[in-house]
């Protein structure tokens, strides 16, 4: 698997979760060859991107709010060449509602305040294997996803990442924020 350079991805003014945390949540995500993917809050689609090419037998569905981030991911998915992939734009508690296929792997990269309603509607699309891998660079929403899958007997993992890239000549270290990765697997219900 390679997996794709910050640089190689067209940015626009959106977010973009970094290479290095990108790599450690696709990890987690599970996706294989077959799997159907939810990317909630897809931003630049950098993580829709990486994900469909681990599943190209599989089906990507990619939701966001932004207008810019909805071009920026389509964008993204053309340069790639990600033909299983489709960008819906709208908030993701309503497009939710409307969806009749179940996934294997979800990731959350924004909730924009709305974390339980996203986790439960997102569990009713989830198949019992699944999994949910949620990304916060808050305490709080990462304690509010880790109280809603411990009520709910999901096994959960949570890692912090704290990463530096050094820059120039002196190899000055510039930090990037510090990101919660939660993953929940649905095997314990």
């Amino acid at each position: 698997m390679k997996f794709i350079k910050d640089i190689e991805f067209i940015r626009g003014d959106v977010p973009m979760t970094k290479e290095n945390i990108r790599i450690l949540t696709i990890g987690k995500l599970n996706i294989d060859e077959n799997s159907n993917f939810l990317d909630i809050g897809c931003g630049s689609g950098s993580i829709t991107v990486q994900g469909a090419k681990l599943c190209p037998k599989g089906k990507v569905l990619a939701i966001d709010k932004d207008d810019e981030a909805i071009r920026v991911s389509n964008e993204n998915v053309k340069k790639f060449n990600c033909s299983n992939v489709d960008i819906i734009k709208g908030e993701a508690t309503e497009i939710l509602k409307d969806i009749d296929i179940k996934f294997n792997s979800i990731f959350i990269g924004g909730s924009g305040g709305n974390i339980e309603e996203l986790l439960e509607k997102s569990l009713n699309l989830l198949l019992d294997d699944g999994v949910v891998v949620c990304n916060f660079i808050t305490m709080k929403n990462a304690f509010r996803a880790s109280e809603f899958f411990e009520k709910r007997g999901l096994k959960t993992e949570i890692t912090l990442l704290q990463s530096s890239i050094a820059q120039g000549k002196s190899m000055m270290l510039k930090a990037n924020n510090p990101i919660f990765i939660m993953k929940a697997e649905k095997e314990n219900i």
